[in-house]
C-alpha cells in the first residue's frame, strides 16, 4: 500500500496495520516526515518524532485487535495528556504536564491508539482565528496567509495537511466545526455530555465538548464509538430516507458569494439524489439564543478556569494565568469579567432556567412540526480570511466583527446541546467551504448515517 497521507483515512490505516500491508512504525515515520515538510503551518505545539515511531509499534503490539490499534492522533493542547504538556495555548501553562490523562485520551489509548502530538490553538480556546500571540499563528494548509479557523485550528490544519489522519478538538460555540470548514476536513460536535469532559482546560461546562476531526465520516463514526462507548451500528443510509430542514432565516443571510454558490449547488445535489428538503424557520429562538450564549460563557469561564487550575495545575494561580494572556482579543474578553461589568448571576440564572429550556422547546418543535431528521446550512458565512483580522473581516464589502460572524451559524446547535457535523463542500475556488448538518440532541448515530449518505452524494 502506498502512503498517500492526504487521502488515507484512519480506518484504512488501521486496516493496513492489521493485514500487514503497512507497518505502524513506517506509517508513523511517514507522518513525521509530513510534519517536517509542513512545519510552516505551525500546527503542532508538542511533537517528538522518535516517540511517535516507537509508540506506534508499542500500541499496535499491545492492542493488535483494537479498533484504533497502533493509530497516532493529534490532540488540541487544552486536552490533558501525560506524555506532552497541556498549555491551553497560554503562557502560564506552557510547562504544565498533567499527572493524569483526560478521560477521552484514556479511551483512545484503551482502543489501541495514542496521542502522537499536541496541536496549537487559539489562546484559551477563546476565539476562532487560532492567531495566538503566545505560540504564533496557525496557518491554513490551502493558503498559508489565511486563518485555519479555531479554536481547534492546529488539529484541523494537521489533519488537512496529512500530518495526522485525525485528531481531537474541543467545541464550545463552533471550535471543531469552524476550522473543519475552513480547512476542508470533517468536524463533529457530539450531543453535549456524550463524551467525558474531565481533564480539559475549560471555557464553559454547560457548553464545552471534545469533538473529533477527520477526513471521512466513517472515521468520525469510529471515533464517536470509541469516545462515547456507543457501539450501535451507523446504518448505510440513502438520502431518500431523510427529510432535511433548510433554515433560510439567519443561516443563509449575508453569505459570501463563494459560500452561497457552493452550498446551493450541494442542496440541489442532495435533492436530486432523493433527500426531501423543506423550508423551516427558527425565528422565535433568536432572542433566547442571544440571552444564553455569551452570558453562560462569561459567567462560567470565571469559575471553571480557576477550578481547573486548582485540580490540575495547583502551582499556577488564576491571577498569574490572566496576567500571562498574550492575545489582545482573549485578554480583552477575560478582563471584561474582572470588574463591575462582570456577567451578573441573575443573567446567568435566566439563561439557564428560562432561555435554554425555551430554546430547546422551539428547536424540538420545528423538528416535530416539519418531520425533519436534521437541518442543513453553511457552517460559516464566509471562507478563511487573512491572518491578523482578529477584530473585523470583510464580508460583502463591509467590515464585520470576526468572532460573531464566524460563529453565527454554529452557535445555536451548541446552545441547545445538539450534535452537528461539518462536511467539506465541493468548491471551484481555492479555499474550502463547509456545509453543516445538525440533528436533535441524542441523535448522534443517525446524524452520522445522514452525513455518510451526504458525503457520498457530494463526492460523486
Amino acid at each position: 500500500m502506498t502512503l498517500d497521507l492526504e487521502q488515507l483515512d484512519a480506518t484504512a490505516a488501521v486496516e493496513a496495520f492489521k493485514d500487514g500491508s503497512v507497518a505502524p512504525a513506517a506509517y508513523a515515520e511517514a507522518l513525521a516526515g509530513r510534519a517536517a515538510e509542513y512545519s510552516n503551518l505551525n500546527a503542532l505545539q508538542s511533537f517528538d518524532p522518535e516517540y511517535l515511531i516507537r509508540t506506534a509499534t508499542e500500541a499496535f503490539q499491545a492492542h493488535p485487535e483494537a479498533p484504533l490499534s497502533g493509530l497516532p492522533l493529534v490532540a488540541k493542547d487544552n486536552i490533558n495528556t501525560t506524555n506532552y504538556p497541556t498549555s491551553g495555548g497560554t503562557k502560564a501553562l506552557l510547562d504544565h504536564t498533567p499527572t493524569n490523562d483526560a478521560s477521552v485520551v484514556k479511551r483512545i489509548i484503551h482502543a489501541g491508539g495514542f496521542i502522537g502530538a499536541k496541536s496549537r490553538m487559539h489562546e484559551l480556546a477563546f476565539g476562532i482565528t487560532s492567531n495566538n500571540a503566545i505560540t504564533g499563528a496557525v496557518r491554513n494548509p490551502h493558503d498559508s496567509n489565511m486563518i485555519p479557523g479555531g479554536s481547534s485550528g492546529g488539529t484541523a490544519a494537521a489533519v488537512a495537511a496529512g500530518i495526522f489522519p485525525a485528531g481531537l478538538g474541543t467545541d464550545t460555540g463552533g471550535s471543531c466545526r469552524i476550522p473543519a470548514a475552513l480547512c476542508g476536513v470533517i468536524g463533529f460536535r457530539p450531543t453535549t455530555g456524550r463524551y467525558a469532559g474531565d481533564g480539559v482546560v475549560p471555557i464553559s461546562h454547560t457548553r464545552d465538548t471534545v469533538g473529533p476531526l477527520a477526513r471521512s465520516v466513517r472515521d468520525i463514526a469510529l471515533f464517536d464509538g470509541v469516545l462515547s462507548g456507543d457501539t450501535s451500528a451507523v446504518a448505510e443510509a440513502k438520502l431518500a430516507e431523510f427529510t432535511i430542514g433548510v433554515p433560510r432565516q439567519m443561516f443563509y443571510e449575508d453569505l459570501d458569494p463563494v459560500v452561497a454558490q457552493a452550498v446551493e449547488t450541494q442542496l440541489s445535489s442532495l435533492s436530486s439524489q432523493g433527500a426531501k428538503l423543506v423550508e423551516v424557520s427558527f425565528e422565535p429562538i433568536w432572542p433566547h439564543n442571544e440571552a444564553f450564549s455569551f452570558p453562560v460563557v462569561f459567567y462560567e469561564v470565571m469559575r471553571d478556569l480557576p477550578a481547573y487550575l486548582a485540580k490540575h495545575a495547583a502551582d499556577v494561580t488564576f491571577e498569574a494565568l490572566v496576567a500571562g494572556i498574550g492575545s489582545p482579543d482573549v485578554a480583552g474578553a477575560i478582563d471584561s469579567q474582572l470588574g463591575d461589568d462582570a456577567m451578573p448571576e441573575a443573567a446567568y440564572r435566566a439563561a439557564m432556567d428560562i432561555h435554554r429550556p425555551e430554546m430547546r422547546r422551539i428547536y424540538g418543535k420545528v423538528f416535530e412540526d416539519h418531520g425533519i431528521d436534521a437541518i442543513v446550512f453553511p457552517t460559516t458565512p464566509l471562507p478563511a480570511r487573512p491572518i491578523g483580522g482578529d477584530e473585523t473581516v470583510d464580508l460583502n464589502g463591509e467590515q464585520a466583527p470576526t468572532f460573531p460572524t464566524y460563529i453565527r451559524n454554529t452557535d445555536l446547535g451548541s446552545n441547545v446541546g445538539a450534535p452537528g457535523i461539518s462536511l467539506p463542500c465541493p468548491v471551484t475556488s481555492d479555499l474550502p467551504v463547509g456545509i453543516e448538518f445538525d440533528a436533535l440532541p441524542g441523535q448522534d448515530r443517525s446524524l452520522l448515517a445522514l452525513a455518510g449518505a451526504a458525503e457520498k452524494a457530494m463526492t460523486q
